[in-house]
């Protein structure tokens, strides 16, 4: 697959035709210089059938040491790609920075573009336009962005280097949970994808945990809380496992959120969305805080899978681990499933152990508990402790079913589903797991009627 590298100065509009080409607002785009600091990638289709990899990069700046690290990691991004977007500002004059960087960039021997932003209207192509030709370059595109103007010659030089790629026919079977007391086995085509969210306050080390399990300078890592804005993810393989990584911006208390970091916070709670995992990531020095408790509700909310990532371990405070143990435990009991691990992401310690971690949690994640051990465990949990009558109405359960992985969702079925306490269902729930292996899954546990479905609210 071709690889479409997007490169320029700061503000000329990358983040803006990442946007376009992605066909969403994946990008945070602002006016405040250096807003995109990470590469990020996204797979794109044009034409229908012609399918590429486009890169988003940071400006080329290096007016500070931080903008210097993000140049950094943007040519380095145009060196793996096959193809390179340079873009430039419209509405000022061509620039002899520029130009060094666009001729540097020409003696890759790519095929490179240079893109001419924010040209509005005829008035600015016929008056301004000719003015960058003086780069040399075979492709030069005057465009607007923001106005989609003049983009199909852009996207036809695209084209002109992308192949189309074979149809391909994916056939999906329709299931229903409840059709009957047997559930259905069905093939889930990405349980070999596992997608996980680095989630935590600022400045507690995710940028350098990305890099330590990647093995390169991936996300940029710097002393300035909240480097990361947009939200970025890397891909690796790793055994038979397609993992997806997602490093999420630092979350402030929201009195504190400044600037361009307010859509920091929206991102990150959409990107939780599409995961699976979340790596939380907690400072040994500075413990748990109320703010760290509420970056772990929205774990809960998302019912995601979780690992808590004790980072800075070589410079942690006074707590020893079993204090910092019954700390975690005590400040985060809705996270009572998550174990955790502590590491050092700046020396390496324990970082090794992570993606093992990982995949044992994602395989109980996505486990599916055949139906008759499943009922075997709830026939034990009741004649243990029966269901609990309610105001001299009989309660009884049926069976049990398992109706949905990632997480392992359990429907029991019951004469009078709406009679079982919820204290009963948090019974159940404790039973299972003392005979199933679930650490850092939450298993979600309806009562239903036979027959009758879930509604959104249960979801």
């Amino acid at each position: 697959m071709k690889k479409v590298a997007i490169l320029g100065r700061p503000n000329v509009g990358k983040s803006s035709l990442f946007n376009r080409l992605a066909r969403q607002r994946d990008a945070i785009t602002s006016d405040v210089s250096g807003t995109t600091r990470d590469v990020k990638k996204r797979i794109v289709t044009i034409s229908g059938n012609r399918e590429f990899e486009v890169i988003d990069t940071g400006g080329i700046d290096y007016t500070s040491d931080l903008f210097s690290k993000v140049a950094e990691l943007s040519l380095k991004a145009a060196a793996s790609a096959d193809m390179i977007v340079y873009m430039v500002d419209g509405k000022t004059l061509p620039d002899d920075e520029d130009k060094k960087l666009f001729y540097s960039l020409q003696k890759q021997g790519k095929p490179i573009a240079l893109v001419v932003n924010k040209i509005d209207n005829d008035k600015e192509r016929d008056g301004k336009l000719w003015e960058f030709l003086d780069f040399g370059s075979e492709n030069t595109f005057g465009i607007s962005v923001s106005h989609n103007r003049e983009m199909n010659q852009f996207y036809a030089w695209l084209e002109s280097y992308i192949p189309a790629k074979e149809e391909e026919l994916e056939l999906q079977e329709e299931f229903d949970p409840f059709e009957d007391e047997e559930i259905k086995q069905i093939d889930q085509i990405d349980d070999k994808h596992i997608k996980v969210a680095i989630i935590g306050r600022v400045n507690t080390g995710k940028s350098s945990l990305l890099n330590a399990l990647l093995g390169e300078e991936r996300s940029v890592v710097s002393d300035v809380a909240g480097t990361t804005i947009d939200p970025i993810d890397e891909e690796m393989e790793y055994g038979d496992y397609k993992v997806t990584f997602i490093d999420t911006a630092g979350i402030r208390r929201r009195s504190k959120i400044l600037g361009i970091e307010k859509f920091a916070l929206t991102r990150t709670e959409e990107m939780l969305k599409q995961a699976n995992i979340v790596l939380l990531t907690i400072d040994a020095a500075a413990g748990i805080s109320e703010l760290d408790e509420r970056v772990a509700g929205m774990i809960e909310k998302h019912k995601l899978a979780c690992l808590i990532v004790i980072n800075k371990w070589d410079i942690k405070g006074e707590k020893t681990y079993e204090e910092m143990e019954e700390h975690i435990r005590h400040k985060l009991k809705f996270l009572h499933y998550a174990p955790f691990i502590t590491i050092s992401a700046k020396t390496g310690l324990r970082v090794h152990k992570l993606m093992d971690e990982i995949v044992k949690i994602y395989d109980r994640y996505t486990t599916r508990i055949p139906t008759s051990e499943l009922n075997d465990i709830l026939q034990e949990a009741i004649s243990r402790h029966h269901v609990p009558s309610h105001n001299g109405a009989v309660v009884r359960i049926k069976f049990a079913v398992q109706y949905e992985t990632k997480p392992p969702k359990i429907a029991i079925i019951a004469n009078r589903p709406h009679m079982v306490h919820f204290s009963y269902i948090r019974y159940l729930a404790n039973f299972f797991r003392s005979k199933i292996d679930f650490t850092g899954v939450p298993l979600d546990i309806v009562a239903r009627k036979r027959g009758e479905r879930l509604d959104e609210d249960d979801e």
